[in-house]
């Protein structure tokens, strides 16, 4: 079986293993559309974001199997929702990513609010949190000693935090992750990321 299948397989167990697991379907979404299997990969995503609606990247890459499928009038009604839950968020990154796309296509972007709006004030020992964003009390201390580390410190509330350690524990188990092994490293390190909204 090819290494791509493989992952398919891996992902679709442990979404099916734990149906409300939003980064199973996630995972399994991107899997998919790494294997050109844009239509399930769409499917993977939609249960994703019926989970957490603000995972905005996902619809990004809801939008990008669209265009694969040659549905663009789809393709930009899921752009726009996508923009404005991206700009409500903070996420730059994915907002920026989609409104590029939406000129791309010649369509209407919406107005940003973000850019306009007032700045959510963030209390003393506080962060905006990129994954529930609300401000909420920083972890303790940074997690760990790398970059996702860092960005966790900087990013991530303390309860979203606790989550993500739970979910990660879930990937360990759920796809036998050997974190002596750097590519398991890297697919825990990728799923956290994902999970917790950080680029």
């Amino acid at each position: 079986m090819s290494e791509i299948n493989e992952r398919i397989e891996r992902f679709r167990n442990m979404a099916e293993a734990d149906p409300q697991n939003e980064l199973g379907h996630f995972s399994l979404g991107r899997a998919l559309l790494d294997a050109s299997r844009f239509a399930e990969a769409i499917e993977a995503f939609r249960r994703s974001i019926a989970i957490n609606p603000n995972l905005s990247k996902a619809y990004q890459l809801i939008a990008q199997c669209q265009l694969k499928e040659n549905k663009q009038g789809e393709a930009v009604a899921t752009l726009t929702q996508g923009v404005k839950i991206a700009d409500a968020r903070g996420d730059v990154m994915p907002r920026n990513e989609m409104v590029e796309m939406l000129k791309s296509l010649g369509a209407a972007v919406p107005e940003l609010k973000a850019a306009t709006g007032p700045a959510v004030s963030v209390g003393e020992g506080q962060v905006l949190c990129k994954r529930c964003g609300k401000p909420g009390p920083k972890v303790a201390s940074q997690p760990m000693r790398n970059e996702l580390g860092r960005q966790v410190f900087e990013n991530i509330c303390a309860p979203c935090w606790r989550e993500a350690i739970g979910m990660g524990t879930k990937v360990i188990n759920e796809l036998r992750l050997d974190l002596s092994d750097p590519r398991a490293q890297s697919v825990w390190d990728q799923n956290i990321r994902e999970f917790l909204n950080l680029s």
